[in-house]
C-alpha cells in the first residue's frame, strides 16, 4: 500500500526536493495535499500533475488560480485535517510552520519536520501532543536527521556528547570590520546549500545552528552542556554523536536534502536511493571551532537554552524580525544579534512558562512588535 504524503511549503526549497523523490518513487508514494503561500501559480501546477491531490494557498491577500481547493490559514488547517495523510513534510518557513505542526499531528499524521521553530518555540506541547495521538516526529534537517539515526542504531543511554556541523556560513573568516560591512546580496550567497533567504542568512549569522542546538535539546532530551557545535566547511559529516566510551560516529553523504527527506518518507524502513552519494576519491574534511564571539548568535542560543521558559520564543521571533529588516537594509549584518541579543536579555527576568500554543502565539507577537519599533527608531542596547 502507499503511503500517503502531504507537503506543506510544497514550492520552498524542501518542498521542491520532496516533489523530486515523489515524482521518483510513484510507487511508493501517494501525495495526498499541497500547500503554498506566495507562488500560486506553481500550487496550480501542482493540481495539475496531481489531480488528486489537495492544495491549500494561505495567503488569502494572492489572487485564487483555479483548482485551488482551500484559502487562508484556516482553510490550511482545514486541508491538513482532510487529507488524511500518513506523514506530511512541513517544509514551512519560520514560525509560520508552527500552527501546521499542531494540526498534523491532531490530524493522526507522522510530522517529517524541517520546520525547527515547530520545536524551538513549542518542543514540549509538541513533544506531548506526539505522544497523546501516538504519532513519530522525524526530522529533516541534515544535522537532527543524522542524529535521529545514529541515536537509533546506538542507543541514547550509550551517547555522552551530540556534535553537530556547520559550514561556517560565507563570512567564517571574516574579521569583525568586514563583518560590518557586509550586504545582504553577499549574505545570501551560501557556499554549500542552496535554501531560502531566511534560512540562508541565518546560516551566515550562525543563528541556523543556535536554533538547532535548540531543537537538538528538546527533540533529543539531551542538556545544552551536552550539544557541541564544530565547524566542518565542507558539509560532508552533517552530525556526530560520542559515546561514553569516546568513540565517535558520523553520518557523511553529499549535502543534498533529498537523502534525509527520503529517510523520513521511508521511516521506519530504509530504501535505497542514490541521493548524497559520496566520491572517497576526491574527499577532503576540515574542522574548526565554533567563534561564538565574532557570531554571537550561536553563543546567545545556548543561554537562551539555559536560561528556558519562552526566551526560545524571544530567540526566534527577535531573530525573524531582525533578518527580515536587514534583508530589506533597514539595519546592518552585526545588528540582528545585536537587537536579539537585546531583546532575549530583556526578557530575562520574565520566568513564565510555555504552557500553551496561545501562550507561545502572545510572546512571539509581542516580541515582534517591540523588534520592530526598536528598528523604527533605530535605538537599543546591550
Amino acid at each position: 500500500m502507499k503511503k500517503k504524503v502531504a507537503v506543506l511549503g510544497a514550492t520552498g526549497s524542501i518542498g521542491k526536493s520532496t516533489l523530486d523523490i515523489l515524482r521518483n518513487e510513484r510507487d511508493r508514494f501517494q501525495p495526498v495535499l499541497f500547500s503554498a503561500n506566495i507562488n500560486s501559480d506553481e500550487l496550480a501546477k501542482l493540481k495539475q500533475e496531481f489531480p488528486n491531490a489537495l492544495t491549500a494557498l494561505n495567503n488569502e491577500k494572492l489572487p485564487a488560480p483555479p483548482g485551488i481547493d482551500f484559502f487562508g490559514n484556516e482553510g490550511l488547517i482545514n486541508a491538513i485535517n482532510t487529507a488524511e495523510a500518513d506523514i506530511t513534510v512541513n517544509g514551512i518557513s519560520g514560525a509560520a510552520g508552527l500552527l501546521p505542526s499542531v494540526a498534523v499531528l491532531e490530524a493522526g499524521s507522522d510530522l517529517a519536520l524541517a520546520n525547527k521553530e515547530t520545536l524551538v518555540m513549542a518542543g514540549g506541547i509538541i513533544q506531548t501532543l506526539a505522544r497523546e495521538n501516538n504519532r513519530r516526529i522525524i526530522p529533516i534537517d541534515s544535522e537532527h536527521s543524522a542524529i535521529f539515526n545514529l541515536i537509533l542504531a546506538h542507543g541514547k543511554e550509550n551517547v555522552s556528547e551530540i556534535i553537530l556541523t556547520a559550514s561556517g556560513g560565507p563570512f567564517r573568516n571574516y574579521s569583525p570590520e568586514e563583518l560590518s560591512r557586509v550586504e545582504p546580496k553577499e549574505a545570501l550567497a551560501h557556499p554549500t546549500w542552496k535554501m531560502g533567504p531566511k534560512i540562508t542568512i541565518d546560516s551566515a549569522t550562525l543563528a541556523n545552528k543556535g536554533l538547532e542546538v535548540i531543537e537538538a535539546a528538546v527533540l533529543f532530551g539531551f542538556p545544552h552542556q551536552k550539544i557541541k557545535v564544530v565547524i566542518h566547511p565542507q558539509s560532508i559529516i552533517h552530525s556526530m554523536i560520542r559515546l561514553n566510551n569516546g568513540a565517535v560516529y558520523a553520518q557523511m553523504s553529499k549535502p543534498d536534502m533529498k537523502l534525509p527527506i527520503h529517510d523520513a518518507l521511508s521511516w521506519p524502513d530504509t530504501y535505497p536511493s542514490s541521493y548524497g552519494v559520496l566520491d572517497f576519491d576526491s574527499l577532503s574534511l576540515s574542522f574548526e571551532k565554533a567563534d561564538m564571539e565574532r557570531f554571537p548568535m550561536l553563543g546567545l542560543a545556548y543561554k537562551t537554552l539555559e536560561a528556558g521558559g519562552l526566551l526560545p520564543v524571544v530567540y526566534n521571533a527577535a531573530n525573524e524580525t531582525a533578518v527580515e529588516a536587514f534583508l530589506k537594509d533597514r539595519i546592518g549584518f552585526l545588528e540582528i544579534s545585536s537587537l536579539v541579543e537585546y531583546l532575549v536579555y530583556r526578557s530575562l527576568a520574565e520566568k513564565e512558562e510555555a504552557v500553551t500554543i496561545e501562550t507561545v502565539l502572545d510572546w512571539d507577537r509581542k516580541t515582534r512588535q517591540l523588534a520592530m519599533e526598536l528598528i523604527r527608531i533605530g535605538s537599543w542596547k546591550c
